[in-house]
């Protein structure tokens, strides 16, 4: 039996499993390989990488500390967890069958939404970016094209005129938008386009450059940023416990510990109530991990001694 199961190999799960194989516990990571730390081609708001570290790099190097300490690697898909006598068990997708552990950790993130429009992905983390607050210093002063969905790519808009002043909201999606919201828009001398999306336009370095829209009007740009809305929260799997979830369906975590409202199992990163900031995500994944560790410590004293 494993001492703890971490579902979700990003940012999060490997700050946990390189802490709790410090520890000296026997931890599993299970990971399906795609998520926002798969996407994103440089992380610039991180201490120690001025220069930027792509997300597949964080993982490549996580993953080699981790397995150093003993921690094993699991590709595949956990899709329901359930309750047992001695801990947890966890089901996996892949004909894997299911694996028992003494707690679990949910670090299993959430996937932006967005369109499969040619030439999006290549850009994605290295010229077109998702969070504001991570990146909205990568735009200062350029030419920013926002790519989304109504009020969601409106909102995004509104938010990025703090860095410049030169943005194009597309509303790829044509949906609704209140009046007042309009109105802030042309006031902030945002310029507005209802219009699908043809290609994102970019360089073989992944430099984005604009967008062809559909009826073959070309939107020059120097930075993007995606707002859709409705994005995907992996927390399901998690159903039959009865964890704490919020309607968006992040989960509800103690503060303090990262402990779910099941006893057992934590939580940490995006999936949480979060902060969509990757050091943020390493620190709850280290947080975690410490208070899953004294629980284990707990568990390792109740049991009976053999002689």
């Amino acid at each position: 039996m494993y001492d703890c199961i971490i579902v979700g190999g990003g940012i999060a799960g490997l700050q946990a499993s390189i802490q709790l194989g410090r520890y000296g516990h026997r931890v599993l990571v299970v990971d399906k390989g795609r998520g926002r730390s798969t996407l994103c081609r440089s992380y610039h708001n991180i201490l120690g990488w001025p220069e930027g570290v792509s997300g597949q790099e964080l993982r490549r190097l996580g993953q080699m500390q981790a397995s150093l300490l003993g921690a094993e690697f699991r590709t595949d898909e956990v899709i329901a967890a359930a309750k047992r006598e001695d801990g947890f068990e966890v089901a996996l997708a892949g004909g894997g069958g299911v694996l028992p552990a003494r707690t679990l950790l949910a670090a299993t993130g959430i996937m932006d939404r967005f369109p499969p429009l040619p030439g999006i992905e290549a850009c994605l983390g290295s010229s077109i970016y998702v969070c504001p607050d991570c990146d909205g210093y990568e735009v200062k002063g350029k030419r920013t094209i926002v790519l989304g969905s109504g009020e969601s790519g409106s909102g995004m808009a509104l938010t990025l005129r703090y860095w410049t002043d030169r943005i194009v909201y597309v509303n790829h999606e044509k949906k609704a938008i209140g009046s007042g919201r309009l109105e802030q828009l042309k006031e902030k001398g945002i310029a507005y386009e209802e219009a699908e999306i043809a290609e994102v336009l970019a360089d073989g370095d992944g430099s984005f450059r604009g967008l062809r829209l559909a009826d073959g009007r070309m939107v020059e740009g120097e930075r993007g940023f995606i707002a859709f809305g409705g994005n995907a929260v992996h927390s399901d799997w998690l159903t039959a416990l009865g964890v704490e979830r919020l309607e968006n369906k992040h989960i509800v975590t103690d503060p303090r510990s990262k402990q779910t409202s099941v006893p057992g199992v934590w939580a940490a990163g995006d999936v949480g109530v979060h902060a969509e900031q990757v050091t943020i995500a390493m620190g709850e994944g280290a947080q975690a991990a410490i208070w899953i560790h004294k629980s284990l410590m707990k568990l390792a004293a109740k049991e009976p001694v053999h002689a």
